[in-house]
């Protein structure tokens, strides 16, 4: 199985790298936003396609 790794970019989103799988809260799974095997997660809670980043940390100014 392939590895998984998950970094925290400054002040910006979690990027995950490999194989995962994304569910909602009822368990459905939410696809990626594009098929290059790395997700950007929100950590800002302004993205507009959360689970995904958006880049709204830059408005935002988020700090992390």
């Amino acid at each position: 199985m392939a590895d998984v790794t998950v970094q925290t970019l400054k002040n910006g989103p979690l990027l995950v790298k490999g194989p995962i799988r994304i569910q909602d809260a009822a368990g459905n799974a939410v696809p990626p936003k594009d098929a290059t095997g790395t997700v950007a997660l929100c950590r800002c809670g302004a993205s507009k396609v959360k689970p995904f980043c958006d880049g709204s940390h830059k408005a935002a100014n988020f700090q992390g």
